[in-house]
């Protein structure tokens, strides 16, 4: 922990959703949901007026098209303008340290004690966070974000969290235990759900219960390691140095249990928590992967690893853990359990058309293999699912925008963009030779 609130940590606002809303003049101001659109997609992000009706990441599209009004957007995502957007806030913040390390591709960390001269005073950094903030807003076109500022990573995180959206909380030198006792012990990193229902069992609900418990205590509680992390976080003790531009090479998540565990069905439902957390994670960060990999450890700390490489990159939570349920199968669970994990490596970057594919674009189940004298040939696709919902588009004659909608041969489009008022919609036929797909629009004049 350092003498100064030198760190700070930022978190773009419900960011895939705000994109979208500033890209399209129509839905501002109205309830946005970005994931995947069919009946087995899963939640990226939601914007604020779609939380105000429960929707959240992680959760199933059909949970969340129950939940939100008539009206709302179920839009499939648009990674080019996300990372086009994202880079120009990371460009920002390498302008302020060269020590910033994106946590994903809306989250970033960024070491100000290395940067040129700054003040570092509790003023100072207040008004460098509102500043940034500023110049954020201003550069992606009025897109927000969420600043903490503080003495460790732990606080910048937890205070970037206090007020969002659009928030700035700088926590001063000292007044860090004021700030993170009161909170639910879940707003700890490494607290997941299987943790926190062994915490809330001896008492522990808040961050200040946890500093009340003793070291031994938590050891026993969450084996050696974590129990040393949870002790050391409640009190504020974090020396985690911002690494600069830090290569992402695996998403993983992990839960050592109370007792030895040997029931498959108990293990399957935390294989299942576990992977729906990586996969959230994946979605965050706009990554995919081709590995997944289970880690257990026996009761006799004997610890093994089994993987499997899928056929393609997956973010699919239910995908993951359908893996990993059947690597414990292949591993046996004689003896019981004390550690399970889930993880996923073979990383890379969504291919536009990947992201949060239809229920029916999904690879299916393939038959036998045709022999050497046999060859298939897949159908071709209607022209219809050319298009997706809230996909780029130009048509020759009517200009930029968006897919509003398809089926039946025809697809819908509303004709707008960030620099027009909300635009007219047209249906067309899915073949029409004059709408094509488009790059995503420019959310500044061109100087």
């Amino acid at each position: 922990m350092r003498r100064e609130a030198s760190i700070l940590h930022l978190d773009l606002d419900a960011f895939f959703a705000a994109v979208e809303q500033r890209d399209k003049p129509s839905l501002r101001g109205r309830p946005v949901v970005v994931g995947g659109v069919g009946g087995r997609g899963v939640v990226a992000t939601a914007s604020y007026e779609a939380r105000a009706y429960g929707a959240r990441s992680a959760m199933s599209t059909a949970e969340a098209r129950r939940r939100c009004p008539s009206g709302t957007a179920f839009l499939g995502g648009r990674f080019a303008a996300y990372r086009r957007t994202s880079d120009v806030v990371m460009e920002l913040l390498r302008e302020l340290s060269p020590l910033v390390e994106p946590v994903s591709i809306d989250e970033a960390y960024v070491d100000l004690a290395a940067g040129p001269g700054h003040d570092l005073s509790v003023s100072g950094v207040t008004e460098l966070g509102r500043r940034l903030k500023e110049r954020i807003a201003t550069a992606t076109g009025g897109v927000t974000g969420s600043v903490g500022i503080g003495s460790s990573k732990l606080m910048a995180k937890i205070a970037s969290d206090l007020d969002k959206p659009d928030g700035l909380v700088v926590v001063p030198p000292g007044g860090e235990l004021d700030v993170l006792h009161p909170l639910p012990v879940t707003r700890l990193g490494g607290v997941g759900p299987a943790t926190a229902e062994r915490l809330h069992q001896v008492g522990v609900k808040t961050v200040a219960d946890l500093a009340a418990k003793s070291l031994p205590d938590l050891v026993a509680l969450a084996g050696r390691a974590h129990g040393a992390g949870l002790h050391a976080l409640a009190r504020a003790e974090d020396d985690r140095a911002v690494v600069p531009d830090r290569e992402v090479k695996s998403v993983s998540h992990e839960e050592t249990f109370e007792r030895d565990l040997t029931d498959v069905g108990v293990l399957g439902r935390e294989i299942d928590s576990m992977a729906t957390r990586v996969g959230s994670r994946l979605r965050s960060s706009a990554y995919s992967g081709r590995t997944v990999t289970l880690k257990l450890r026996r009761y006799d700390f004997t610890t093994i690893t089994r993987s499997q490489t899928l056929p393609q990159p997956t973010d699919d939570a239910r995908l993951i853990a359908a893996t990993a349920r059947r690597l414990l199968t292949e591993a046996g669970t004689s003896g019981g359990l004390r550690l399970l994990g889930v993880g996923v490596s073979g990383l890379s970057l969504y291919a536009q058309g990947d992201l949060f594919a239809d229920d029916e674009d999904l690879p299916q189940e393939s038959p036998a293999p045709a022999g050497p004298e046999e060859p298939t040939e897949q159908p071709a696709l209607p022209a219809e699912k050319r298009w997706w919902p809230g996909q780029d588009v130009r048509h020759e004659e009517l200009g930029a925008g968006w897919v509003w909608g398809r089926g039946l041969g025809r697809v819908t489009v509303r004709f707008e963009g960030p620099l027009t008022p909300p635009g007219p919609v047209r249906t067309l036929a899915a073949d029409d030779p004059l709408l094509q797909p488009a790059d995503p629009p420019h959310w500044r004049t061109p100087e």
